[in-house]
């Protein structure tokens, strides 16, 4: 099962950026997971949450967001999401497709809480 690998290099990832934000939290982070990755959004879920359980890490939430198949028509310039393996455009009908994306496999993006120095007695 590669999700558990690609889940602890998530979490070097996060601990890099916990760095970035040293009077900070990591609260939430999302990661975009195109269709054609070859991940199972699942297990990656389930993958995260097993590595973060009982670290400091553990309060995270993660968000993973699927990210279809796009093609760009080369014709016209519409960039579309790709249905039932049809690759012609939708709006001219060109075939004269190329791949734009949904191999995506990326840290899209965290929410950071600061932590702020108590006040009490001032």
């Amino acid at each position: 099962m590669h999700e558990m690998a690609i889940a602890l290099s998530v979490l070097d990832s996060l601990e890099k950026e916990a760095r970035r934000f040293p009077n900070g939290r990591i609260a939430k982070v999302g990661l975009r997971v195109g269709e054609l990755a070859g991940v199972d959004s699942g297990s990656l879920g389930f993958c995260l949450e097993a590595a973060v359980r009982g670290t400091e890490w553990g309060p995270v939430i993660f968000e993973i967001e699927s990210s279809p198949r796009r093609h760009l028509c080369e014709r016209c310039g519409k960039t579309f999401v790709v249905t039932e393996y049809d690759i012609r455009c939708p709006d001219c009908g060109d075939g004269q497709t190329v791949f734009a994306g949904g191999d995506e496999l990326e840290l899209a993006y965290l929410e950071v809480e600061e932590n702020e120095p108590c006040g009490a007695g001032t």
